[in-house]
């Protein structure tokens, strides 16, 4: 496994909270990947779950998290079009960002780390192969569509892949905001629920898997345990606004 390089002053620790901002939210992105990669985890998913979300700012605001650590990595994009984008905006950066399956797309000896921005199920058995080739190398996945069920399936193929690669990659970091709820994982720290309410965000739960949709019924209606340290009380019932309505409008800002 390679190694990423210590450096307790510029590593960022994952924080166990609600974000306030999509800013805050790239930030603890960040900080759970560092801490991810130093901790040896190899295949790794970020994922900010909002389809409106475009990827070329998040990646801007994430990739220093490999900088920062002194890794050597290259970016990579769907395709050629969006990587030319990249360094267009990115004024020319000093790392390679290239398309998937570009000319001079290679993975070298010298790397230690690839993020790839938004790979679709269209590029899935590449990013795949890609992943093989990687070996040992830090791999992230930057908000992945790569289980699309209408190109994958649902039968036998649909289950190889999931089974053979796409088991293989762990959630580092997720955020879905809910109806009056968020669902959030940052590493080190568990899967967990936070229920919005008039004061702030309560923890509702933890889990140490993503929960299903049925699990997070559940735990909404206050059908399990509480998570230590949160109160016993009834959860109290959710509203809209907060969180949700302030990072739907960054995600405008930046999409328009």
């Amino acid at each position: 496994m390679t190694q990423a390089p210590q450096d307790d002053n510029n590593s960022a620790t994952a924080v166990t909270s609600v974000p306030g901002s999509l800013d805050e939210a790239i930030a603890q992105a960040r900080g759970a990947a560092q801490a991810a990669i130093q901790g040896g985890v190899p295949r790794m998913v970020v994922e900010l779950a909002y389809s409106e979300l475009k990827g070329l700012p998040v990646a801007q605001q994430f990739y220093p998290a490999l900088q920062e650590l002194g890794l050597v990595f290259k970016v990579y994009f769907p395709d050629a079009g969006a990587a030319a984008l990249a360094r267009r905006d990115w004024g020319n950066p000093d790392f390679v960002v290239r398309g998937i399956g570009e000319l001079h797309s290679e993975m070298e000896p010298g790397d230690q780390a690839y993020l790839f921005v938004e790979p679709s199920s269209i590029e899935v058995n590449q990013v795949e192969e890609m992943c093989a080739q990687a070996g040992d190398k830090f791999v992230i996945m930057l908000n992945p569509k790569l289980e699309d069920v209408a190109t994958i399936g649902i039968g036998y193929a649909g289950r190889q892949l999931r089974d053979r690669f796409l088991s293989t990659l762990e959630a580092i970091y997720y955020l879905r905001p809910l109806e009056g709820a968020v669902l959030l994982r940052c590493y080190p720290h568990p899967w967990q629920v936070w229920q919005e309410t008039d004061a702030g965000y309560r923890l509702l739960a933890e889990t140490p898997q993503k929960p299903s949709g049925e699990e997070l019924d559940r735990i909404l209606l206050g059908e399990t345990a509480p998570a230590s340290g949160s109160s016993t009380d009834a959860p109290a019932k959710g509203k809209r606004g907060g969180f949700l309505s302030e990072l739907q409008g960054f995600i405008r800002a930046l999409t328009q």
